[in-house]
């Protein structure tokens, strides 16, 4: 009995030891979970961070082609500091071959938290948002050939624009400035906003600017651009745009579609088909362009030469090929 009395007095104290050794694991885990929040976001699946990462990946891959061919996307969206000036000669038969020059520069403002910037541009309303060449000649009463897209400056703008931060989805810009040609000068005004949205391996991005200028009036256009990864080296772009005049009642149309084929760190390929309409008197099309640009960087990151062969069939020449070669020198800065 006293054997077994031993036993019971063992069995009780290492129970009373092992609740003592365990209550304060206990109280540490009750107080852990009294520390969690009760609004935990739920875990990313597996579909979700794949969907992410492709999304960022196209992402770069779109805002790195912009970046090397320097075109009016990167201009227009890009916080840092950028001069662009290009030296262009067309090769056309029948035409007496000519340089035209043109420049645009957008400087930040550091004491304004890069909301500001400063907008240099030649022929500023030539850059209307969201617009081609060939839609310019349309809006200017130039159908017959897209040479003139290259003559020399005839007027100089500067304007203080604000913008968002680029970290937001939304893209949001207004600008007001005055136009410096041989007789006078007037002012302008300018606002885009733009939306992004990924979907794996396609982005759609949405752009609504409206615009005053002197010589155009009141106008609107939307942008509808499209951007599929196809590869990590090639990238598929479908571009849709209308713009509305006030003063003419009618919209000029444009649809491209591209292929950006990146050959290595130096050099990069553009295919581009694309047609441009009216909608007055009847909804046609005025021409049609397909061409291939080649752009190759020569000295580090500043100086860019284009070689651009063109194929134009514009509807003033029964749509026949009017052919081009564009040579264009660039010099592009941006810190």
């Amino acid at each position: 009995m006293y054997f077994f009395s031993q036993m019971q007095r063992s069995s009780l104290l290492v129970l009373i030891l092992g609740i003592v050794m365990l209550f304060p694991l206990e109280l540490q885990a009750v107080v852990q979970l009294e520390d969690l929040p009760e609004d935990l976001p739920p875990k990313p699946s597996f579909i979700d961070i794949q969907r992410y990462y492709v999304a960022e990946k196209l992402a770069d891959l779109a805002s790195g082609i912009d970046s090397f061919f320097g075109n009016d996307r990167n201009f227009q969206e890009t916080s840092k500091s950028v001069l662009q000036i290009d030296a262009t000669r067309v090769i056309q038969h029948g035409y007496t071959p000519s340089i035209a020059l043109s420049l645009k520069a957008k400087l930040n403002l550091p004491n304004a938290q890069k909301r500001f910037h400063l907008v240099l541009e030649s022929n500023p309303d030539q850059n209307l948002p969201g617009q081609t060449p060939a839609q310019q000649l349309q809006l200017q009463g130039q159908r017959s050939s897209i040479f003139k897209e290259v003559s020399s400056p005839d007027s100089y703008g500067a304007a203080l624009r604000f913008e968002n931060r680029e970290d937001s989805p939304y893209r949001l810009s207004a600008d007001g400035g005055l136009k410096l040609d041989n007789i006078s000068i007037q002012p302008f005004l300018r606002s885009s906003g733009s939306y992004t949205i990924p979907f794996d391996l396609v982005q759609l991005k949405f752009t609504e600017s409206l615009f005053w200028f002197n010589t155009t009036g009141v106008g609107e256009n939307s942008l509808f651009e499209v951007d599929h990864h196809y590869s990590d080296k090639t990238l598929l772009r479908s571009t849709s745009s209308a713009t509305f005049l006030y003063n003419n009642q009618d919209f000029t149309l444009h649809q491209d579609f591209s292929i950006f084929r990146t050959l290595n760190e130096q050099s990069s390929l553009l295919y581009q088909v694309s047609a441009d309409g009216v909608s007055r008197p009847l909804a046609e099309v005025t021409e049609y362009v397909a061409l291939l640009l080649y752009r190759r960087r020569i000295y580090q990151d500043w100086i860019f030469l284009e070689l651009n062969p063109q194929l134009h069939y514009p509807q003033a020449n029964d749509f026949q090929v009017n052919s081009q070669f564009i040579v264009r020198l660039e010099f592009m800065f941006a810190k």
